[in-house]
């Protein structure tokens, strides 16, 4: 990003409700993924829900090529906002980007980027990405089929389950485009950057980890792990849910992050 670019013309964003500030980062699925939970929390709270650039249509500036860049794109925006302590929640992809975030907020490669301290104020990863785990094998998202992305991301598979091939020409090019996108965004390394694992211990503001009992996509062992690298992180479990427990599983989800987030 260059001075004369200003964060907010790189990304396109709902800003919801008022009261202490909530930045909402959705996954793959996009942001109807953490729709809910967004209007949930606009209840009390000023919601910043983003598209990240390159999901829904949306222009991706050539300076956008990591989910590093992701994090520091939202670290300046919340700073162009004029926010600071902001509570940080993310889903999937953007669980990822969540714990990039922290970390950036507590290291020296944040202020190196040019992002400001101190905008982060707590962060709560739900069926976050972002590293790898001794021991724990990962499957190739890419590779599944429509059923098996259904069967590993859903406690309930056959409920939430949804062809694909019953959506519109158009819509369908906007779904394989995302996809695309997401496996842009991760560069050569499965989901994870190989150099976060060891910025984690950097992170002192308050985090939650939320799963899905269920998740195949990221199983609980790595969620358990991932949660156990960020000092006096807690991780809470959400049953009968997958990957997406805000939505399979709303009321639990919801009522984790409002005794959080407070």
């Amino acid at each position: 990003m260059t001075s004369s670019i200003t964060p907010s013309s790189l990304v396109s964003f709902d800003d919801l409700g008022s009261g202490p500030a909530v930045l909402v980062l959705h996954g793959g699925g996009g942001p109807r993924t953490v729709a809910g939970l967004a209007a949930h929390l606009s209840a009390s709270h000023r919601v910043i829900v983003p598209t990240h650039p390159g999901w829904e249509g949306t222009p991706r500036d050539a300076s956008l090529a990591r989910v590093a860049d992701l994090a520091t794109l939202y670290r300046s925006l919340l700073a162009e906002l004029g926010l600071s302590d902001v509570t940080v929640i993310g889903s999937s992809l953007g669980g990822w980007i969540t714990a990039e975030m922290a970390a950036q907020d507590a290291g020296v490669a944040g202020a190196a980027a040019g992002a400001p301290a101190g905008v982060v104020g707590r962060i709560v990863v739900v069926d976050g990405a972002g590293i790898l785990i001794d021991g724990v094998e990962l499957p190739d998202f890419f590779a599944l089929d429509p059923r098996g992305i259904a069967a590993l991301s859903w406690h309930d598979p056959e409920k939430f389950f949804f062809d694909p091939t019953a959506l519109p020409e158009a819509a369908r090019a906007v779904q394989k485009a995302n996809m695309a996108t997401m496996a842009d965004y991760q560069g050569d390394d499965y989901m994870h950057d190989p150099s976060l694992a060891a910025r984690l211990g950097d992170i002192t503001v308050p985090t939650l980890f939320v799963w899905g009992e269920s998740d195949g996509v990221f199983p609980v062992d790595y969620g358990r792990a991932y949660a156990a690298s960020i000092p006096g992180a807690r991780f809470e479990l959400v049953s009968e849910a997958g990957h997406l427990p805000q939505l399979e599983q709303p009321e639990a989800t919801f009522a984790l992050v409002d005794a959080f987030v407070g």
